[in-house]
C-alpha cells in the first residue's frame, strides 16, 4: 500500500519524468496570453485586469532558478494565470459561461466566483516554499499559507473598490465585477479561502517537501 501511495504520488507530481515541465507551461501560457490580448473586449479592462497576471507569471520566471517548485504547484499556480487571462480578454462578467450559469440556475456569471476559487491554489506552493527552505513545519506553513491568502483577498477587494471608485467609470465598473451583488466582495474572499483550503488538504496528501520529491 505505501509503495502505491508513493507511485501514485509521483505519478501525480510528475518530477522524474517532466524536468521540462514548468518551462513547457511558460511557454503554452505566454502564447495563450498574447493570443487573447489581440483583440480583447475592451482594452482599458484587460490591461487593468493583466497587471496581476504578468506581475505572477514574471516573478515565477525570475526566480526560478533560486527555486523550483514541484510540477504540481506550477500547475496549481497557472489554474488561476490561465482562467484570469480569460477574464481579462472578456471582461469577467461578459465571459461564455452560459451553460454553467443556465446548468446551476444562477442569477450572475459566475466565472469570477471560481478564478477567486482558483487564487487559494496558491497556498499549496506557499506551504510547499517554506517547509522545502525549512522555514516552518508543515502545521505552520499551512496556516501562513491560508493566512497569505486571506489577507492577499482583502487586499485586492480593497484595490478593486478604490480604483473603481477613481475611475468612475465603466472601466472600474468592470474591473470591480460585482454585477449587482451586494454582498460580492465577501463572497470573493470566501472563494479565495475555500481554495486555500483545498489546496492544503492537497498538500498534506502529497507533500513535496518530503524526501521522495527531493
Amino acid at each position: 500500500m505505501k509503495k502505491l501511495e508513493v507511485y501514485l504520488s509521483q505519478l501525480i507530481i510528475g518530477e522524474m519524468k517532466m524536468q521540462y515541465y514548468p518551462h513547457i507551461l511558460a511557454v503554452l501560457f505566454f502564447i495563450f496570453f498574447v493570443l487573447l490580448g489581440i483583440n480583447p473586449v475592451d482594452r482599458s479592462v484587460w490591461i487593468i485586469e493583466v497587471i496581476p497576471v504578468v506581475a505572477v507569471y514574471l516573478f515565477l520566471l525570475a526566480t526560478y532558478k533560486r527555486f523550483r517548485f514541484s510540477n504540481l504547484s506550477y500547475t496549481l499556480m497557472a489554474v488561476w494565470l490561465f482562467w484570469h487571462t480569460v477574464g481579462g480578454h472578456y471582461t469577467f462578467a461578459n465571459v461564455p459561461f452560459d451553460f454553467i450559469t443556465n446548468l446551476f440556475d444562477f442569477q450572475r456569471n459566475n466565472f469570477d466566483r471560481v478564478g477567486h476559487l482558483s487564487v487559494g491554489f496558491y497556498a499549496y506552493p506557499m506551504a510547499e516554499f517554506l517547509t522545502r527552505k525549512k522555514y516552518a513545519n508543515a502545521i505552520l506553513a499551512s496556516l501562513f499559507g491560508l493566512f497569505f491568502i486571506m489577507s492577499i483577498a482583502a487586499g485586492y477587494e480593497i484595490v478593486e473598490w478604490a480604483y473603481a471608485v477613481i475611475d468612475g467609470g465603466n472601466t472600474g465598473i468592470e474591473f470591480l465585477g460585482s454585477q449587482g451583488d451586494i454582498w460580492d466582495a465577501q463572497k470573493d474572499m470566501l472563494g479565495d479561502t475555500i481554495g486555500a483550503i483545498m489546496a492544503l488538504v492537497l498538500f498534506w496528501f502529497i507533500r513535496p517537501d518530503t524526501k521522495i520529491f527531493q
